[in-house]
This record gives structure tokens, C-alpha cells and sequence, in this order.
């Protein structure tokens, strides 16, 4: 009698096994949960923590007789960790990442307190306590999941296999990849699930924290700009470099799209004389750092590695004497951002406003603004600002908040044959470009507020193709596959009466001239008055002696890659080409 009790008892249950699984998953899909159901992000992080949070079935499954041990164990860490994410999203609207441990470390030795001091809070002591008596809850349901021989060994092995195994060893015996390089694969998917965002965070920190040092090493090494002269003497002043972020200047009203998407940027337009507004300028990349790496260099298109050997802007503009400043809207601390947190540690002073996990999160870019007003007040008599904004970045819906969704629903002046949802992500980059109108123009709004001596000049890294080009079917940005949507970018320059008096120049001749932000080096040493050893008047737009050259686009690095943007042909598109 007592055997069949036994064996009655180490029966499988299907509700045994529905609470391992609410357990398990509970410490990484509430967080997950909240950020779908708030709109914040996508629902891959709801996915990916829950399919990682599977591997805890493993231990339960093969010794189902110490059930609750292992999951008290087990979810102490977990609670530990996720509470600790749960945290800081309520204090801060962000997921926890890299990015955080970055701020909080290398940029102010106050940080990490700072950031601490603002965890407690009654709000947050509730939310704690109200999620850890979920947790203590879920735990008391638990009951040994019997699951007989070899099934049990099977179902934990396809497990591991399929999460972790297959994927990684795809990279490693397939791919020929190193078995750092071929756990690093999965790293992005296992991120949300606890604790691995501060495991995986903490890697990836000191990962890119060693190859920024090192690329800050060899930048530190360069020698000045040879001869270098500044024309304005030292007389105070205040210069503003506004980079933009996949915008395409066929989408602006400003440059004549059908609709209404600038409407901001249209008035200062037609009412300020100081803003001037180039027509045909291109990028070289249709990548930020690629292009980055060009825009803020002597690199270009036929001579790529440049940014390694000679000085940035950002060296450049120290080097004469500014006092420089980055504030930036654009993820910090990433493997593709590395490079920017690079050269925005070439300035002075830094401002990270985006701790995000990944791109496709909300974000938008009026965080610049605060730390922007801060920056025009700082005593310094020369000053270079850099402002990186994230501007109409996919996802365009995330790039704007409530009320600037001008375009939702709109059908009628679209290009044929659009499906549903690419409507809606037509009329999304359309209300995020009316967004950053609004940022852009409030930028410079701001700037003139002070009445500087100076100017301010804003381009997009890139442009994107949102479906404008026949058949009107392709949307991102494909280097091997380009359309002119991908590289035609906006270039605006606004300059102070001030400045103006100084320095007048007229640049209406000069706004159809065909150019490449990859040369934009040039034209801001013009505009500053700036000269040294290695500039070049012809290759500014600005310039009385610019010459007009190919404007190469392409990946330099392939063979036979580069191609003269003028010879891509033009689509069915709507507005300025």
C-alpha cells in the first residue's frame, strides 16, 4: 500500500509543473511585461526572458525531490537581480545595461551615489515589497514536477541544446568563430532575463571599457594639427555641431516634401535671414559610425582609416583653445557605439542622457535640451558643443510621445500598394520627423536666445528609405542595395547677427552646391576660421574656392565597392530628391 501511495505521489502534474513555470519566469517577465505594456519597447525582451528563464527548469526537472531548495536558492539570486532591474526602471524609465555601469563609473566619481540616493523612495519600498511577497507566494505553490526516466534527461538536455548548444556551437564550429565571440552571440537575447542583465552588463562594460581605453590611448598620441591659426583671435564665442540621426532630407517640408513635417524649421526659414539651408549635400555611409568616422575626421571615402592617424574635430577644437562639450541622446555604451563614446571622450565634458539596453526602446531626444541650456551657460569663453541626437531612428513610433502623431491613419497622399503596417510605419518616420523639427528648431531657438557670437550647423548622419523609392517596398538602409532616400540628408547652418557682423558672408550661392558630409571637416574649420597644415578650402561648401568633386559612396573596405552617388538612378519618389 505504501509503494502504490509512492508511486501515486511521482505521478507528472501539469499544475505542478504551471507553477515551476510562473516561478521561474516571474523574476525576469514582469519587468518585461510592464515595458511591452507600456509601450516602452517591443515584446522581444518579454520573449527572449522567457525562453532563458527556462534553463532553471533543468535543476527541478532532474531532482524534482529537492524542488523547493533548489528554487529558494535559485531565486534568491534571481530576486536580488531583478529586483534591482525592477528599481531602476521605476526611478529611471530605462532598462538597466552597460551603458548605466558606464556613467555611473568613468564619468563622475559621484555618479554611482547619485544614483543609489535616488533608489529609495516609498514608492519603491512598496513596488519591492509588493513584488518579493509575489515571488514568496509563488514559491509555496511549489511541488516536485515528476517527470519519469529518460524524459526527464531528454527534456533538460533539448533545453540547454536549444537555448544555448545549438546556437553557440553554430558559431563556434560553423561559423569558425571564437568561443568567446560564439557566447557573445546569444548575449543580447539572454540580457533581459535575471540576473544576466547585470552579468552580461558588467562583460560587455569591460569589453568595450578595454577597447575605448585603447583607441583613447592611440588618439592621445597623435600629434597636434601642424601650423594651426585662428582667425577670430579670442574673441568669446560659442560654436554648435547638431548631428542628426537617419534623416532623410526628402521627408522635410523644409526641402519641399508635400507634407507638413517641418513645420518649425519652415517658419524660421522664411523669417530669420541667418539660417541658410544647403540642398544638396549627401552622406558617404548610409551608417552612423561609418560615417561618423569620416564627418568628424580627415578620413573619407578613399582614405577610410584616417580617423586612426590624425586628428578629430573634437582634437582640433581643443587644440585652438575651446573649452568642448558632448551631449548625446544616442545609446552609450554598445559594441557598434564604442566608437562615438570615443569621441565624445575627446571633449571635456560629456552628457549620456540614453542608458537604454537596445535602440528599439523609447527615448526622445528632448532630453538634450536641459543639459544643452546648461552647457550655453557655462563661463568658458570658447566653447564647442556637440549635441548627437537620436532623431527619426527606427523605431520611428518610439522617437516621439503622445500628441505628435500628426500622420497616424493617413491614406490618401501615400505611395501606391503599401501594406497596412507599412502605412503605419510611413506615417510613423513622418511624425518623427516632425518631432525632431521641433527639437532642431528649439535648439537653435535656444542657441540665439543667449545671443551668442557663433553658429550652429546641423546635418543627419544618414538619410532612410521608408518605402519612397519604386515599388516602393524596401525600408532601413542596405549599402549593397542603395537608393538615393538612404544618403540625401538635411545641412543647415544658422550663424548670429553677431557673428555675422565679424564674419559676413554670403551663402546663398552656395546652397545647390553638391557635396559630402564625409568632407564636413573642412567646412567647419572654414566657418570657424580655422586653418593648419592639411586643410583644404576646395573641400568646403562654404568656401569661395570650393571645387566640386565625385561624391563617393560605398564600403571602401570591399573592393570595387565605392560608386559615384550621382549615377543612382532616381525612383517614383515624392519630394526633393
Amino acid at each position: 500500500m505504501h509503494f502504490t501511495q509512492n508511486q501515486a505521489e511521482r505521478k507528472f502534474s501539469l499544475k505542478a509543473l504551471g507553477w515551476v513555470l510562473l516561478y521561474f519566469w516571474y523574476f525576469s517577465s514582469v519587468l518585461q511585461i510592464v515595458i511591452y505594456a507600456t509601450g516602452y519597447s517591443g515584446s522581444t525582451g518579454l520573449r527572449d526572458s522567457l525562453l532563458y528563464s527556462s534553463l532553471w527548469f533543468i535543476p527541478v526537472f532532474l531532482f524534482p525531490q529537492r524542488t523547493r531548495i533548489i528554487a529558494a536558492v535559485i531565486g534568491i539570486v534571481l530576486w536580488a537581480a531583478s529586483v534591482a532591474a525592477l528599481g531602476y526602471y521605476v526611478v529611471y524609465g530605462q532598462e538597466f545595461s552597460q551603458s548605466v555601469l558606464f556613467v555611473m563609473f568613468e564619468t563622475n566619481a559621484s555618479e554611482a551615489s547619485e544614483y543609489l540616493s535616488q533608489y529609495f523612495s516609498i514608492k519603491l519600498l512598496l513596488i519591492t515589497l509588493a513584488y518579493t511577497l509575489g515571488a514568496i507566494l509563488l514559491w509555496t505553490r511549489l511541488r516536485p514536477v515528476y517527470i519519469p526516466n529518460p524524459w526527464r534527461w531528454l527534456i533538460s538536455f533539448a533545453i540547454l541544446f536549444g537555448l544555448v548548444l545549438n546556437p553557440v556551437g553554430k558559431q563556434w564550429l560553423i561559423k569558425k568563430h571564437s568561443i568567446g565571440d560564439s557566447f557573445s552571440s546569444i548575449s543580447s537575447r539572454i540580457e533581459p532575463a535575471a540576473p544576466w542583465q547585470f552579468i552580461i552588463a558588467y562583460t560587455e562594460y569591460r569589453a568595450q571599457l578595454d577597447s575605448l581605453n585603447s583607441l583613447l590611448t592611440s588618439n592621445n598620441a597623435l600629434a597636434p594639427l601642424a601650423n594651426l591659426k585662428d582667425a577670430s583671435g579670442n574673441e568669446p564665442r560659442t560654436l554648435v555641431l547638431v548631428i542628426g540621426e537617419s534623416t532623410q532630407r526628402g521627408r522635410m517640408s523644409l526641402y519641399g516634401y508635400h507634407r507638413q513635417t517641418t513645420p518649425e524649421l519652415d517658419a524660421l526659414h522664411k523669417t530669420d535671414p541667418q539660417m541658410t539651408v544647403f540642398n544638396n549635400v549627401v552622406t558617404s555611409r548610409p551608417y552612423t559610425i561609418e560615417i561618423l568616422q569620416q564627418a568628424l575626421t580627415f578620413a573619407n571615402e578613399k582614405n577610410p582609416d584616417l580617423y586612426l592617424t590624425q586628428p578629430s574635430l573634437m582634437n582640433m577644437m581643443k587644440q585652438a583653445g575651446y573649452k568642448s562639450f558632448w551631449i548625446t541622446n544616442q545609446q552609450t555604451m554598445t559594441e557598434r557605439n564604442t566608437m562615438l563614446t570615443v569621441f565624445s571622450r575627446q571633449t571635456d565634458k560629456q552628457y549620456y542622457m540614453n542608458q537604454q539596453r537596445t535602440q528599439s526602446a523609447r527615448e526622445y531626444d528632448s532630453n538634450v535640451l536641459a543639459p544643452f541650456k546648461e552647457v550655453l551657460a557655462d563661463p568658458a569663453p570658447k566653447k564647442f558643443i556637440i549635441v548627437h541626437l537620436l532623431g527619426t531612428h527606427i523605431r520611428y513610433d518610439f522617437r516621439y510621445p503622445n500628441g505628435w502623431n500628426k500622420f497616424d491613419g493617413k491614406t490618401d497622399d501615400l505611395p501606391p500598394g503599401l501594406t497596412g503596417s507599412e502605412q503605419e510605419s510611413y506615417n510613423s518616420y513622418d511624425n518623427a520627423n516632425l518631432f525632431n523639427d521641433h527639437i532642431v528648431s528649439t535648439l537653435i531657438k535656444d542657441f540665439k536666445a543667449t545671443d551668442p557670437n557663433g553658429f550652429m550647423l546641423y546635418f543627419s548622419d544618414h538619410g532612410e528609405e521608408v518605402y519612397d523609392t519604386t515599388p516602393h517596398k524596401t525600408q532601413g538602409r542596405n549599402e549593397s542595395d542603395p537608393t538615393r532616400r538612404m544618403y540625401t540628408v538635411p545641412f543647415i547652418l544658422w550663424t548670429s547677427p553677431a557673428w555675422q557682423q565679424k564674419h559676413p558672408r554670403d551663402f546663398t550661392g552656395d546652397v545647390n552646391r553638391k557635396y559630402s558630409s564625409s568632407e564636413l571637416i573642412h567646412t567647419w574649420s572654414d566657418l570657424a576660421g580655422l586653418t593648419y597644415n592639411g586643410y583644404e578650402p576646395t573641400r568646403s561648401i562654404t568656401s569661395p574656392q570650393f571645387v566640386e568633386t565625385t561624391r563617393w559612396i560605398g564600403n571602401p573596405y570591399k573592393k570595387n565597392a565605392l560608386r559615384d552617388y550621382d549615377t543612382l538612378p532616381y525612383g517614383n519618389e515624392v519630394g526633393n530628391q
